[in-house]
């Protein structure tokens, strides 16, 4: 997330420079705010993790989460004891940077913008996303996703890797799983994250919605975009 972030700012940067207007398409509210909110994502050490990963398989997850307690109490209450992961990763923060895990999350609970903004959502009727998921996982099987998650597996893949959508199914499915239970596992865990997606463009005061299937509604977001920004025929975008 944090290349991300500079990437994209450095292309929004050389995109209004020549006098053009940015835009950001997507659907994942990490990586919008990351780029548009003054997000600090504090850097990683592999060594440093790898011994915390360590020290909580052998003395368990609760034991770290008392550590962290002490060093950086609003960080643990925001934490469950089991979260090792969660637990794993203040700690490295804490270790690398001297700084309290919690100082890069105070940024998350306001909606300031780093850029003259706006947003347009795009919803729709739950029914038919959830048919369109089901569709769209039914292409990705017969295009091979069981195979070539296996195979990504067996050469190594990050923790990461592991757990993303169809992977993390795909792979954790006990032995004898056919590919329809397959699938119907990363149907219901894509429209949980779909959920988990909504909800967090929700929370942000600064969406404006629209319906997907209005006939209309490339010229309803054109008119929210112009208007909002103030954008004027033959005029570059500040």
């Amino acid at each position: 997330v944090a290349e991300y972030q500079q990437l994209g700012r450095a292309a929004i940067d050389r995109i209004a420079e020549a006098g053009r207007l940015p835009l950001l398409v997507g659907g994942s509210g990490l990586y919008f705010r990351a780029i548009v909110d003054d997000l600090w994502f504090p850097p990683h050490a592999p060594e440093v993790r790898a011994r915390l990963e360590e020290e909580v398989e052998r003395v368990g997850a609760e034991r770290l989460h008392g550590r962290l307690a002490e060093l950086d109490p609003v960080a643990a209450a925001s934490i469950a004891p089991s979260n090792g992961r969660r637990t794993v990763r203040a700690l490295e923060v804490i270790e690398i940077t001297g700084r309290p895990f919690s100082t890069a999350a105070r940024a998350w609970r306001s909606y300031e913008s780093r850029y003259r903004l706006a947003v347009a959502g795009v919803s729709r009727e739950r029914r038919i996303l959830f048919e369109r998921i089901a569709e769209r996982v039914n292409r990705m099987l017969d295009a091979g996703l069981v195979e070539e998650a296996r195979l990504l597996s067996a050469q190594g893949l990050s923790r990461s890797a592991r757990q993303a959508l169809g992977y993390r199914q795909i792979i954790e499915a006990p032995e004898g799983s056919t590919t329809e239970q397959i699938g119907r596992e990363i149907v219901r865990a894509t429209k949980r994250f779909a959920r988990r997606q909504d909800s967090w463009f929700r929370a942000d005061p600064r969406v404006e919605w629209f319906d997907a299937a209005s006939p209309s509604i490339v010229e309803e977001v054109a008119a929210h975009l112009a208007a909002t920004l103030d954008l004027n025929p033959g005029r570059a975008p500040s």
